[in-house]
């Protein structure tokens, strides 16, 4: 979707995809304009409890099994388990994605971890492929007509580009770049408190290697995986910088995190919109 500043001021029915890693406030935005009649589409909460919701279940039940008391149970159709995931809250699904390493201090051997990312992968196109219908049942089964879509930082990962276009047919994609001086800050968040993270297979065999080689390590089995999880970070953020601007060049409008944590209400987004628009033509190093 292309603007003009003027025609960004008369939108009325707008549906906007936030683009960025994660960190730089993209569900911070979303849950704002949620409280201004905005239906907020959560990429991970539909992944959870629509794509991957059978794998954490089986996940789940796998370990449940493991305790006699509750295998008993479970067996014998005495007790059932569910998922209990939220927009705000999504442990099922970082748990199921999991983290590489060491199973002894909670890690996922290379195998088992490559399949979960694979069917995240998978999970993560088929969620955006269902934006354009969620934007029809916002207005017409609950009535809002402006959408917001958070989508996951990995987005610029999945090398689909059919979804890129979809998105940008039926959205205003908003890229929400950090600028240089506040990269070390959401780097070191990321590392305070590591989080299971999706990495593209080539990305992955390649940032492996290395690690291996710098710890001198032999075999995944040794590495732990927090350690893992902070020292490939700042490696996936760069590495993703040049792929979110491949897309935000051609079809989307960018603003910096920056401006985005001076927004306090629907107006300040509005007026940042206007901002990003006017802006289009300028490099996006600028």
């Amino acid at each position: 979707m292309k603007f003009t500043v003027e025609e960004i001021r008369n939108w009325r029915s707008r549906r906007v995809t936030l683009l960025g890693m994660s960190g730089v406030g993209k569900t911070h935005l979303s849950a704002m304009l949620r409280r201004h009649e905005w239906f907020h589409y959560s990429g991970d909460y539909r992944i959870g409890t629509r794509y991957l919701d059978e794998p954490i279940l089986d996940l789940i039940k796998a370990q449940a099994m493991q305790v006699p008391f509750l295998r008993d149970l479970l067996r014998r159709d005495w007790i059932f388990i569910r998922n209990n995931i939220k927009v705000a809250d999504l442990g099922p699904v970082l748990s199921f994605i999991g983290k590489l390493g060491n199973p002894e201090l909670g890690g996922l051997p290379l195998k088992e971890f490559q399949r979960r990312q694979a069917l995240y992968r998978q999970a993560e196109i088929a969620a955006m492929r269902d934006v354009p219908s969620f934007i029809d049942k916002a207005w017409q089964i609950y009535g809002y007509s402006n959408f917001v879509n958070d989508v996951g930082g990995s987005l610029c990962e999945l090398d689909e580009p059919d979804v890129i276009d979809l998105l940008a047919r039926h959205t205003l994609i908003l890229y929400i770049q950090v600028p240089e001086e506040d990269e070390a800050k959401l780097i070191e968040r990321a590392q305070a408190d590591p989080k299971p993270l999706y990495y593209r297979p080539e990305f992955l065999r390649s940032a492996v290697k290395d690690y291996l080689a710098e710890r001198g390590l032999e075999f995944v089995a040794q590495v732990d995986p927090d350690d893992f999880t902070r020292w490939v970070f700042p490696r996936l953020f760069h590495s993703r910088v040049p792929r979110y601007e491949a897309i935000a060049r051609p079809h989307g409008y960018r603003v910096t995190s920056t401006e985005v944590a001076q927004v306090r209400d629907e107006r300040d987004f509005l007026q940042l919109l206007e901002l990003a628009v006017s802006r289009k033509d300028q490099p996006l190093d600028d």
